[in-house]
């Protein structure tokens, strides 16, 4: 069965830390320049998925480690960047997934179009951009 496509303004933030493990551990990831995506299938814990708040919505998580910058006020930064560019981008996604976006050093820097792009490349190398985006 085909997955319903998301609407924009769809996206909903992971907050649990297993979550973020379960990305980890069992996800694929794919690097690019500006950020590193993992995606992992959707955990179908209820079996009243289908009417649940968020069924048909993406959900996705942001993380960037002390290792890019020792200062909360620089990651913080990096990742309202991530937020605004996955608003934008990832609309695109296959909603039967979930996503967190890992910044990095470049991410702070690069233009705003090259992170979109640089998101919705790593759909397309991972073949998780949704069959009919409008």
């Amino acid at each position: 069965m085909k997955a319903p496509r998301a609407q924009a303004g769809t996206l909903v933030s992971l907050k649990k830390r297993s979550d973020f493990l379960r990305a980890r551990d069992k996800g694929r990831r794919w690097v690019s320049q500006g950020l590193v995506i993992q995606a992992v299938p959707r955990a179908e814990n209820s079996a009243n998925a289908e009417t649940s708040p968020e069924a048909g919505r993406i959900r996705f998580g942001l993380t960037v480690t002390k290792k890019v910058d020792r200062r909360a006020v620089v990651r913080n930064r990096i990742k309202r960047r991530l937020r605004a560019a996955a608003a934008q981008s990832l609309v695109l996604a296959n909603p039967d997934f979930d996503y967190v976006l890992i910044g990095r050093t470049e991410t702070l820097d690069r233009p705003y179009a090259r992170l979109c792009g640089d998101i919705t490349w790593c759909l397309s190398k991972m073949g998780l951009l949704a069959e009919n985006p409008s």
